[in-house]
């Protein structure tokens, strides 16, 4: 499944969606602020930064410009998941660059719904036939077993 790093400085919030999205198969890695976030980013890229907005220090709004003017964070999807409703709240979230607004509670269906859509789709499993002793044909008059 995916790699998704969680920006959330609320404790609950961030247990909370961690065992959402690692109940659905993904990797977890928890940032409890943009500093934390920022250090994660310096390894593998996820595949989906889920962000809260209202962070000590540089909030999300602030994090999420900072990762879209950088070539290395600028594709990665951005699901902003924040307690903040009001309409003007999302077009700065949009305006900062993010992908996706969820506002809070967090609501299970609701966010893997989001993280779905914004992740691509896992590739079918192949099957191969390679390796397999053919399959004889049936002989008339004998049912198989």
């Amino acid at each position: 499944m995916a790699r998704i790093l969680v920006v959330e400085d609320n404790p609950q919030n961030l247990k909370l969606t961690t065992i959402i999205l690692e109940g659905a198969g993904h990797r977890v890695t928890p940032a409890r602020d943009a500093d934390e976030a920022a250090r994660a980013l310096e390894g593998a890229l996820p595949d989906l930064i889920v962000m809260d907005i209202s962070l000590p220090g540089r909030d999300g709004y602030e994090l999420t410009r900072e990762l879209r003017r950088s070539p290395r964070t600028a594709e990665v999807p951005i699901l902003v998941l924040t307690a903040l409703a009001m309409p003007d709240d999302a077009r700065k979230a949009y305006a900062a660059g993010c992908t996706a607004y969820m506002t809070k509670p967090i609501r299970r269906a609701m966010l893997l719904e989001h993280v779905g859509s914004l992740l691509p789709p896992e590739p079918e499993p192949t099957v191969s036939r390679a390796g397999r002793a053919p399959t004889p044909p049936e002989e008339p008059g004998i049912e198989p077993t």
